[in-house]
C-alpha cells in the first residue's frame, strides 16, 4: 500500500496562449511531448512546467520583480518556476528590459537563450544570475492562476501544482528544449481533445481538464483575465472503490465538467 505520508513537491506549470482562426478553436496553447526517460508523464502532452526550485525562492529575486508584485504573496516562488520552466523547455521568456519596459525581443531572447537555457536546465546557475546579470525584470504580473491540482495520497509521487496561464509574446518563438521535451506544437483545446480520443496524443488527466477548461474561452485575453479575475478553486482528487471498480473524484466545485471517472479509463487516455 501507497504511503500517505508521501511528502509533496511544490510544482509549476503555465498555458502560454495565443489567438488563432481554426473552424473549432479560437485560441492556441504550446505543448510540449516530454521524453520518454523521464520518470512522470513520460511520453505525454503536457504544458510547459516542472519542480519549483530552491532558486526560484531566493528573496533576492524580490527586487527583480514588478513593483505591484512585490507584496506578500504566496504563488510568488510558483510564478518564477514557471517563468523558468518555460524558458528552459518552450525557449519563451516571460521578462522585461529594466531599461526599457519592455518585453525581451526575439533577438535578446536568442541571445539568452545560448548563454542561460542549458545551464539554467542542468541546474548550473539560479535564476537570479541570468537577471542579474542580464538586468532583466520577471513578469509575473502578466501570469494568472489558471488552477491548482494536488496529486492524490495514494499516489507514489505527489505533487502540489500550481497551473497559471499568460499571452505567448508575439515576437518571441516559442521551441521545445530537445532534452526534457523531444517535440511541441501549437494546438487547439478541441484539436488536443478529438486527437487524444483517437489516440494520437497521450494527455494525462489534469492536463485534459485544463485543456477542456481553456476551450470555454474565444480568445487570449479573455483567458487570461478570467484567471486574473477569479479565484482558484484547490482540487485535491479521492479515489473511491465499489464493486464496479476504483474511480477518483473531484468535486464539482472546481467547475470542472468531470466529477467522477473510472481510474482505468482514466490510465488509458
Amino acid at each position: 500500500m501507497t504511503d500517505k505520508n508521501v511528502p509533496l513537491k511544490p510544482a509549476a506549470t503555465v498555458l502560454l496562449v495565443r489567438d488563432c482562426e481554426k473552424i473549432n478553436d479560437k485560441i492556441e496553447v504550446f505543448m510540449v511531448v516530454r521524453h520518454h526517460q523521464i520518470d512522470f508523464a513520460s511520453g505525454a502532452l503536457v504544458f510547459p512546467g516542472g519542480k519549483v526550485d530552491e532558486g526560484d525562492m531566493d528573496p533576492a529575486l524580490l527586487d527583480h520583480l514588478p513593483e505591484s508584485e512585490r507584496g506578500e504573496d504566496p504563488l510568488r516562488d510558483f510564478k518564477i518556476a514557471s517563468i523558468r520552466e518555460s524558458f528552459e523547455e518552450a525557449n519563451i521568456l516571460l521578462a522585461r528590459n529594466r531599461e526599457t519596459g519592455a518585453l525581451v525581443t526575439h533577438d535578446r531572447l536568442e541571445a539568452l537563450a545560448a548563454k542561460y537555457r542549458m545551464p539554467l536546465q542542468n541546474g548550473e546557475l539560479p535564476i537570479l544570475d541570468m537577471v542579474r546579470a542580464e538586468n532583466l525584470e520577471l513578469a509575473t504580473d502578466l501570469m494568472g492562476h489558471f488552477a491548482h491540482w494536488i496529486t492524490p495520497t495514494h499516489m507514489p509521487k505527489r505533487f502540489d501544482t500550481h497551473f497559471f496561464i499568460a499571452k505567448a509574446p508575439p515576437h518571441q518563438l516559442a521551441a521545445h528544449d530537445g532534452e526534457e521535451s523531444v517535440d511541441s506544437v501549437w494546438v487547439g483545446p478541441q484539436e488536443i481533445m478529438e486527437e487524444a480520443d483517437k489516440g494520437n496524443y497521450t494527455v494525462i488527466f489534469p492536463t485534459r481538464m485544463n485543456v477542456e477548461a481553456l476551450s470555454k474561452f474565444d480568445s487570449s485575453e479573455d483567458a487570461v483575465a478570467n484567471a486574473h479575475g477569479t479565484d482558484t478553486f484547490t482540487v485535491l482528487p479521492e479515489m473511491e472503490l465499489t464493486d464496479e471498480g476504483k474511480f477518483l473524484l473531484i468535486p464539482k466545485e472546481a467547475g470542472y465538467s468531470v466529477t467522477r471517472r473510472r481510474i482505468d479509463e482514466i490510465m488509458d487516455k
